[in-house]
């Protein structure tokens, strides 16, 4: 059985409640979490505010620094240990969950050398004054992490947090838990004062519900659907608490005539298929040039017919979604799109070993998707790839640009100035130029714009997130 991680302890929940936690590749139980509840998070919060006001704020930078690199050494020395865990828990192939391990050393190795390095500023003033900037910490903060990429996302989230200076409280979700209480067991082992991190597992409108409204959290980062990031919006705004918000996305990949497709189509299917289309970065809509949209499709869809879908320890292309009620939901969005009378070009194969029980989802190409349809407007978090032509870079901008998310965009051309134009005019948080998604870019700032949110994680930027900053005026005469 899991327990919460609060002050450097194992707690049991106040509720006595637990939670199962499922297998996605067979559907069955195989473990328990706790499931919180306000009395957790509260006791949480305590632990931090007396761990940052006893201690971490004390620290100086390279002191946190050095905590921070020993802890991306410990998860690099369990790694393989941690992609076990995720791979059971979250269903990710055993590639795509050592990926995710590593990616986490990076982004603690990234942080712990930026510890010291977040400086102020002097301003040029009237005569008779000195005024000089602060980057201080906001002090406790709040994370809510979902389950499509627990450990990255943690590690972009409370990496950064910890080395602006923050102590935090996370609240993963329910159905991907078990790696982030292993990391916040790990830093303890590192010398990790009881209070920098805590975890509470449970449900949304429980536990998470309560750190969103909770007077002693002072910054929240939330990772989610829209309609979500709405209510943590509003439960932060009746205590003026900032927030960062990264709510998924609806990404074009863009494909002109003059594209390199030998390089481009493996990155298409990888953006889509990846953790079986369950990122919010994922490429899922493909928009193609007209007078290369029918070969195009021809070489996509032989590629899409050949990928296999099975259980996370096979190591196949593509392991299993979430929960049933995910899958549920992918069947949901190719049922509507079979009753539009949206033509699919392929689909993968689930391999005779996956489980009757468990949530498997063949990768899907479709193709001439009306710019109206749900497939071409909603985040359907599966491995389902929508494809339309374009005539001109107008018409590409238009069909980029026409639903409300603005997470991430993919362009491919040869031609400089197009990509120039392109990049300016498509309206998105990061746009990749012949690639997609910069190999991770641990020191890239993510994020978006519209309904994909607002704020930037990952990166030196995301310091200043989770900075404030002050302002000092000095009269000297």
């Amino acid at each position: 059985m899991q327990l919460h991680h609060i002050g450097n302890e194992g707690v049991r929940s106040s509720s006595g409640r637990t939670i199962p936690v499922i297998d996605p590749s067979d559907g069955q139980p195989f473990d328990e979490l706790q499931r919180g509840s306000p009395e957790d998070i509260d006791r949480a919060v305590q632990a931090a505010r007396k761990c940052y006001d006893s201690v971490w704020s004390r620290l100086s930078g390279a002191e946190r620094g050095r905590l921070l690199m020993r802890l991306s050494f410990k998860v690099a020395e369990h790694a393989d240990e941690l992609a076990a865990i995720e791979q059971r828990d979250c269903g990710k192939p055993t590639k795509q969950a050592r990926a995710d391990a590593l990616a986490l050393v990076r982004y603690f190795e990234f942080y712990a050398g930026a510890c010291d390095k977040l400086h102020g500023d002097t301003i040029p003033y009237q005569d008779g004054y000195s005024v000089l900037t602060w980057r201080e910490p906001h002090g406790v903060t709040g994370h809510i992490i979902p389950w499509n990429y627990p450990m990255q996302i943690f590690g972009r989230s409370v990496g950064g947090a910890l080395a602006a200076g923050n102590v935090c409280v996370v609240k993963p979700s329910e159905d991907a838990c078990l790696s982030l209480i292993r990391v916040a067991q790990l830093a303890a082992e590192c010398g990790f004062p009881a209070g920098a991190i805590n975890i509470v597992t449970g449900f949304g409108h429980e536990v998470g519900e309560a750190l969103a409204r909770h007077q002693g959290i002072d910054h929240i980062s939330f990772t989610g659907s829209p309609r979500v990031g709405t209510l943590i919006q509003q439960a932060a705004a009746e205590r003026h608490c900032p927030v960062t918000l990264e709510l998924g996305g609806k990404s074009p990949q863009i494909i002109f005539d003059d594209a390199d497709l030998d390089a481009a189509l493996p990155t298409v299917i990888n953006a889509i298929v990846q953790n079986a289309g369950q990122t919010c970065s994922a490429g899922s809509r493909l928009l193609v040039q007209q007078s290369i949209y029918e070969p195009l499709l021809d070489r996509l869809g032989g590629a899409f017919a050949n990928l296999r879908v099975g259980p996370a320890r096979m190591d196949l292309d593509v392991g299993p979604l979430i929960r049933a009620t995910q899958q549920q939901r992918v069947w949901d969005f190719l049922s509507d799109a079979q009753h539009a009378s949206i033509p699919m070009v392929a689909q993968g194969q689930i391999v005779d070993e996956a489980p009757d029980t468990g949530y498997y989802q063949a990768p899907t190409l479709l193709r001439d998707v009306p710019i109206t349809h749900r497939l071409a407007q909603e985040e359907v978090f599966g491995p389902v790839l929508a494809a339309m032509a374009f005539k001109d870079e107008d018409h590409a901008v238009q069909l980029a640009n026409s639903t409300h998310f603005g997470l991430v965009a993919g362009i491919w051309t040869r031609d400089g100035g197009r990509q120039l134009r392109m990049a300016k005019r498509v309206k998105s948080g990061q746009v990749f130029i012949n690639n997609y998604g910069a190999g991770g870019g641990v020191e890239l700032p993510f994020g978006g714009v519209k309904s994909s949110g607002y704020g930037r994680e990952k990166g030196f930027e995301a310091l200043y997130g989770f900075t404030t900053l002050k302002t000092v005026a000095i009269r000297h005469g």
